[in-house]
């Protein structure tokens, strides 16, 4: 996520995202960040758009407290951590409850149950109690003024990343070890 030159969000990195599905139809890609993936992926049980409400749920939880609410110390302990549900999560006492309750019900298990994905759809979502008072004609329209408005000198402005080093390990060699000669 970054913010445009004007202050508002935007995602990116959508390299695996998929065109629009049909209603009815799932996809058995298996990508993602480990920390955001939905229980139906790592299950292997197929996925459609439900699985972004999930995402969108974790990336509330990860706004909000500094770290995502599913974490291991490699992807098979992450996912783990995901299948045993968001009920099994502490939350901090500094998530309110209307956030907590909106986070739970983005992270519902069954895909079926997640806010957002019944007959009211997005609206639901909109709809919450944690939104209250949100105007979201204005963030439509652009006309909300944004907490944080980048200073960007031109398009090429870099300046307001973070810094790192070059670098070091250089090309990649070529393995010539002969592993993949029976393949």
């Amino acid at each position: 996520m970054l913010l445009d030159q004007f202050g508002f969000a935007k995602l990116t990195d959508f390299g695996f995202a998929k065109r629009l599905l049909p209603p009815g139809r799932k996809t058995w890609t298996f990508c993602g960040t480990p920390e955001y993936v939905a229980p139906e992926i790592i299950l292997n049980r197929g996925h459609d758009y439900s699985a972004d409400y999930w995402s969108l749920g974790v990336l509330m939880f990860e706004l909000l407290t500094g770290t995502p609410p599913f974490t291991g110390s490699d992807p098979m302990k992450t996912y783990n951590i995901i299948l045993k549900g968001i009920d099994a999560i502490d939350f901090p006492r500094t998530v309110s409850r209307n956030s907590t309750n909106l986070i739970k019900k983005l992270c519902r298990d069954n895909p079926a149950e997640r806010l957002g994905y019944q007959k009211g759809g997005i609206e639901d979502i909109k709809k919450h109690k944690w939104f209250d008072g949100f105007y979201w004609e204005g963030l439509k329209n652009r006309t909300l003024s944004p907490p944080i408005v980048p200073l960007i000198r031109s398009a090429i402005d870099n300046s307001n990343f973070d810094q790192y080093p070059p670098d070091t390990e250089g090309e990649p060699v070529e393995d010539m070890t002969g592993w993949d000669e029976d393949f």
